[in-house]
This record gives C-alpha cells, structure tokens and sequence, in this order.
C-alpha cells in the first residue's frame, strides 16, 4: 500500500514539473516584452503575435493532444510534450536580432503552445487515472493549486529573470524540464494506449475553428467589434466549429467523441468553467495593468499583488477538494462562485483609494472563490467521463477553458477601453477642456499600452483615479459573470455527486465500520451505472467501450470489477441488449475470477429492455435483490 502511495504521489510530481512550464509561460512573457522589444527591434505587431503565438496554437490544438493521450499512451504523449515544449523554449532564448528575429520567435512561441498542447491533457490524465474517487478531489486540488500559484507567479518570476537578460524567461524551462523527464521515468506510471484511426476531417475542423476564434477574439481589440474582419473571423470560427459538431456526430472513431455531453453534469461544469475562465486568466492581466498606471508601480511589484489572489487561491482549493470528495461538485462551486463574486465587487468599490492595503482583504477572498471554484468544476467533469477518455475529457475542458480566458481578455478589454475613454473624457472637460479635442485626447490615451519596465511616476492623479474607475467597472463585470456561474451551478448540478456516493459509502465503512452506509453508496452507485449502459450502451465508445464500475460489498471491503465493452462492427445488426451481454461475458474473464453468481445480475440486466432495466434497479435499490434473474441476494447481506 505504502508503495502504491509513494508512487501517486511522485506521478503527481512528475505532471506538477511537467505543466508547470505551461502555466508560467502563460504570463510571465507579457512581462518581459519591453525588452524584448528593444533588443531585437521588433515591430508592434510582431511583438504581440510573439506572445499571442503560444495561447493560440495551444487553443487550437488542446482537443488533438487529448485524443492523442488516449490513443498513444498517455506518458508517451507527457514525454514527448515536455520535449517539444523545451526545445521551443529553448530556440525562443536564441532568437538572433535583425530580420530574422521576428519569424524566427513567432514560430517557436507556437511550437511551445503545441508541445504544451500534447503534454498537458496526457498529464492531467494520469493524475486523474491514479487516484479513485475517495482521494481524487484533494489530489486534484493541490495539483490545481499549484497550476494556479505558478500562473499567478509568472509575472513576478519575470520580471526578476528579465532584470539579468529576457532570454532566461524561456531558458528557465530547461532545468525544470530534466526534473520532470526523470520524474516520470522514476514514477513508471501505467501505459493503456487505446489505437484508432486519426480523424483528420475533425482534426482539421476543431484546430482552425477553434484557432481562428482565439484569433478573433485576440484581434477584436485593434481591429474593433464592429469591424468586418472581426466578425468575419468569428462567424467563420462558429461556422467551422459547428461543422466538426455535425462531423463528429457521423464519425465511427471520432476524434472528440461527443456523447460525453450528454451526461448534464459534464455539460453544467464545462459551462462553469467557460465562466470562471472569462474571469480567472483576465483578472491578473488587469490586476497588473492597474497596479502600473493607477497606482505607479513597475511591473514586477505589480505582479506581486497577485501573490495575494494566490493565497486565497490555494488555501481554499484544499478545502475544496475535500469538500468535493465528501459532499460532491455542487456546494463547494456554488460557494466559490458566490465568495469570488463578493470579493470582486468588494474590490471593485475600492481601487479608486488607490491604496493596496486597502484591497487585500478583497483580493484574497476572490482568490478563495476562484480556488474553491475552479478546480471542483474541472475535477467533477473528468469524474463524469469514462476512465478510457481521460485525455479526451481533459482536451474539452482546457479548449473551453482557453475559449473562455480569450473571449474575457476581449471582451473586458473592450469595457476597460470605453469606461477609461468615458471617465477621462469627463475629467479633462472638467479641467477646461473643450469637448472635442478633449474626446480625442481622452481616445488616444486610452488605446495606449503600459509596458515601459519602469513605474509610471508622471501620470496626472486624475487620470490614475479615472483608470482605477475603469478597472472597477471590469471587476463589477467578472463579479456578475460569477454570479451567472452560480446560479448555472445551483440549478445545474447534483446536491450530492452519485458518482461518489460508492466512494463516500467506503470512507463511512472503512472509518467508522459502517456496512450499511457503505452497502447504501455501492447501490446507488450500481444503479446509476447499470442505467448509464442502458442509456448509452456498452458499445456507444469506440475505443473499447465505455466502463463499467460495480463496487460489490463484501463484510469488509469493496472490490472493483471492470467490464470494458468491446465494439464489433459486424455486431451492430444484432439487437443491442444481447450485444451488450455478450460484451460482458467476453470479456477477459474478469466475471469469472470474481465470482460468476453476483456477476450474473450484471449479465441479466444488460440484456434486458429498458423498462424491465428500471424495474431490476427500484427492486435492487429496495430489497438487494434483481426479480426475475434468480434471487441473488444484494452483497453483504446474505
């Protein structure tokens, strides 16, 4: 026992080093840019796309690098990310100055968002696949925390390497890229390749839909909402997007097997987590923006005031992933979405006293909501995913999540621009202005980018008090966005997760040797399964099948038995319900190890119509006993 722990907890480590990388590089480029800049001598322009460059190719690609974990092997497809990713970074770091520079940190930025495309669904997938849904939740949490803490840290770590040379912001990746390689060489997690064919149609569909809607999103800024080509480039996004939905729908091994949405709970949490993204990857671009312009600080103190966010951040995510593990998703996300929308308007009401001390009560508790919420969220939709698509479910929710994060940046951007424009315009009338030329000042200021390296010490107070204002009106507009996510998830979710209800059932049993509360979990969790492969049928996967977990409750423990179903295409002729026992009595002879009398009600159930599949599970739910498949008595009780 005590070994299998060690080695979780050093799988654990081993995808920490390994995103890692990808969570800094997030931020901490934005930082450096000046510098950059200057040294290499690079347009406006190039410059942004040096750093947009790696979000994008990331959005676009994430669905790819989740299927890949599936069907590749999920610590194949780490290895290779965090190769990838590090040799980017490293070409990034020699970028030569002239006319090369440009090209040549474009497309490397890119290859980094690809190889941190491939890595991360695969790493999080291993995380997920060590851990049962006892422990889940807590281990998640701390392997969230820490992805947050390195996000917020970004900026700061930064500025301090920029400070020696720019070029160590992506050299700083090489050391942490050993550490994780011999990590994941010491942890020997488990290989489970799944092969199939490659959906290049889908492939195709999902990269540039979702690549041109980032693109969209990011250039909106410049090129205005109303602009032609930012319509343009989002209706043709949906367009595409829409398409790889209807594609997918028809393909025999898709490359995103979108039956998951049917469970409501993995749609509800992907709805939270597009919500929560509009505001969690913003608020630490605009905490920073503010922290320069109204309160004069350089850009490496401004980044510290997000080590207060982290704070909350990381405290409450532990508490929420216990929470998680006892009670289910639905408290610990209703509760975060409503903290962090508290904190934020709380926040909100305070940036015009322009003094930090004043806000860090307020920062730390929406850190704390956005702790207790996010994780929980994602955490809960891989529950709700089949173990076999892991790296599949993990593609989804980080493409949502970067759809979101891309969509808050432009949309809140867009806010900030109008309200500053507004406020400023206001003020510089009121010190004598006249009024045309002073909306014409007041829009030429606030399309102007902070990023000097150096605190802005020359800014009149009254245009410090007019930014803090427009930083207020985005916070009370990430506060509502909370709300929404609130109120998604009080109507969304279920009072308490029936997919841990075994889970929590065995925690009661093993604590306090309760057999009944543990015999109560295993049949909840028995019935909601069996219906599930009534619902979907053993075969709706086809990449071996969706699994079936039945926990069976002997005196003092609970075993696991898993049927994978096997798809035979010459099968699909024959009626479902004896595909699917057939399925079962296949299958390795896992049944027949374990005892062919309980396995037996497994075998009767699936072949069974739908109604007399409902009836089997009120009789077992209310006497331990499936009428009619011979009078098994329920586990435990006989």
């Amino acid at each position: 026992m005590s070994t299998n722990i060690s080695r979780r907890g050093l799988a654990v480590t081993a995808m920490t080093f390994a995103v890692a990388m990808t969570f800094i590089d997030q931020t901490i480029v934005s930082v450096a840019a000046p510098s950059i800049q200057a040294d290499l001598g690079l347009t406006s322009s190039g410059l942004q796309w040096g750093v947009n460059a790696y979000l994008l190719a990331m959005a676009a690609l994430f669905a790819f690098g989740g299927r890949l974990a599936d069907t590749i092997g999920r610590r194949r497809m780490v290895t290779i990310g965090v190769v990838v990713f590090t040799a980017a970074s490293a070409m990034c770091g020699f970028t030569p100055a002239g006319s090369l520079a440009e090209p040549w940190l474009i497309a490397f930025r890119a290859l980094q968002g690809a190889g941190g495309a491939l890595l991360y669904p695969a790493a999080l997938a291993i995380v997920v696949s060590a851990y049962d849904a006892r422990h889940r939740g807590r281990a998640l949490a701390t392997f969230f925390g820490i992805a947050g803490a390195l996000t917020a840290v970004g900026p700061a770590l930064g500025g301090f390497l920029a400070a020696w040379t720019w070029r160590s912001i992506f050299w700083i990746n090489i050391p942490v890229a050993v550490i994780a390689l011999v990590l994941i060489a010491l942890a020997k997690t488990e290989d489970d390749p799944r092969p199939a064919r490659l959906d290049v149609p889908g492939l195709a569909l999902i990269t540039s839909g979702s690549g041109l809607a980032v693109f969209g999103l990011q250039q909106s800024a410049g090129w205005g909402w109303t602009s032609p080509l930012t319509i343009g480039a989002i209706a043709i996004a949906v367009a595409l997007l829409a398409a790889f939905v209807l594609v997918e729908l028809r393909t025999a091994e898709p490359l995103m097997d979108l039956k998951i949405f049917r469970d409501r709970s993995f749609r509800v949490d992907n709805i939270i987590l597009f919500a929560a993204s509009i505001v969690f990857v913003p608020v630490f671009f605009f905490a920073s923006e503010y922290g320069q312009i109204a309160l004069g600080q350089t850009p490496a103190t401004a980044s510290l005031t997000l080590l207060y966010f982290f704070a909350g951040f990381a405290v409450a995510a532990q508490f929420g992933g216990r929470m998680l593990d006892r009670i289910g998703a639905r408290r610990p996300v209703v509760l975060g979405a409503v903290l962090a929308a508290v904190g934020l308007h709380l926040w909100a009401t305070h940036v015009t006293s322009l003094s930090i001390g004043q806000q860090v009560m307020f920062i730390v508790l929406s850190g704390a909501g956005m702790g207790l919420l996010l994780g929980q969220a994602n955490t809960d939709a891989l529950n709700h995913s089949p173990s076999s698509a892991y790296g599949q479910a993990t593609g989804i929710t980080q493409t949502v999540r970067n759809l979101g994060a891309g969509l808050g940046l432009a949309a809140l951007g867009t806010v900030m621009v109008a309200q500053f424009r507004s406020h400023l315009t206001t003020s510089l009338i009121g010190h004598g202005a006249a009024a045309a030329p002073a909306h014409r000042l007041a829009a030429g200021i606030a399309e102007l980018k902070s990023g000097s390296g150096q605190a802005i010490r020359t800014i009149p107070q009254f245009v410090q008090l007019d930014f803090a204002r427009a930083t207020g009106s985005v916070l009370t507009a990430m506060s509502w966005v909370l709300v929404a996510a609130a109120v998604a998830a009080f109507l969304g979710l279920p009072r308490r997760s029936s997919r841990n209800a075994a889970a929590v059932g065995a925690q009661q049993a093993e604590v306090g040797g309760d057999r009944d509360g543990l015999q109560l979990g295993v049949r909840t969790e028995l019935a909601e399964q069996v219906l599930d492969v009534v619902a979907h049928g053993v075969d709706a996967d086809a990449q071996g099948g969706g699994d079936l977990l039945i926990g069976v409750a002997g005196a003092d423990q609970l075993q696991d038995f898993r049927f994978a179903g096997r798809q035979v295409g010459s099968e699909r002729t024959r009626p479902a319900g004896e595909q699917r026992a057939d399925h079962v009595r296949r299958d390795r002879g896992v049944a027949a190890q374990h005892g062919g009398d309980r396995s037996q009600h497994l075998v009767d159930v699936l072949a069974l119509g739908d109604e007399a599949v409902a009836a089997r599970v009120h009789c077992f739910e209310q006497h331990g006993t499936f009428v009619g498949g011979g009078q098994h008595q329920h586990p435990g009780r006989g």
